[in-house]
This record gives C-alpha cells, structure tokens and sequence, in this order.
C-alpha cells in the first residue's frame, strides 16, 4: 500500500481461479454473480469472517467484490488489518458484467443489481 492508498485492480486483472469475495446483499447475489465467489454479506462480514479465513490458502490473495466498489473497498481494508492480502475490485460486479466476464445467477438470464 502506497501513500495509505488501498490496493485495488481492475477486473480483467483478477484470475480465473482467484479467491473472489462477493459482499454484496442477498438479492443483488442472486440476480449475478461471478460462478464460484464466496458470498457473505457485508452485513453478516464480522460474523461470518470464519468461513473466508477457512476458505482462504495460506497468503493467498482475496478479490473483494460489490457492486461498484464502496462496500468491498471497506471490507478490504478490514482483511488487511486482519493480516490478510486482500485487493478491491475496482468498479465491481457492474465493471465485471461490462467487461463480459461471465456470470451465473438464480434466474435464466443473470445480470448484475
């Protein structure tokens, strides 16, 4: 982190197989979502912390998702002073979407809340 700025990457920057955590709310995840992110709200964050940290590897770097990049922004910089490497994904799931990342959701056309 350089001049206390928080480290951030743009989508087409984070890997097929990254670590992707969407702390979007319950509704937004079920219209889209990236396939294979881990979900928990950024309302239940503090609770649910456990299950990111039995998730994550060892060192291993955590996308932080929303849907344009305030919430994960706040969560990122929570798991860094928890230790971790954790990065915001600039612009969020409405940057992944227009990149045309792919995505999945509940319904037969997912698109991003």
């Amino acid at each position: 982190m350089q001049n206390g700025q928080l480290p951030q990457v743009d989508v087409a920057s984070v890997p097929a197989d990254a670590l992707l955590l969407d702390v979007r709310e319950d509704d937004e995840w079920a219209a889209g979502r990236a396939d294979g992110a881990l979900h928990i709200p950024m309302s239940d964050f503090v609770g649910r912390f456990g299950e990111l940290t039995e998730r994550a590897g060892d060192g291993e770097r955590v996308y932080v998702v929303c849907r344009v990049g305030g919430r994960s922004a706040q969560v990122t910089q929570y798991l860094r002073q928890q230790g971790l490497d954790a990065v915001n994904v600039d612009g969020g799931m409405l940057a992944w979407e227009a990149a045309g990342r792919p995505l999945t959701g509940d319904a037969a056309d997912a698109y991003v809340l």
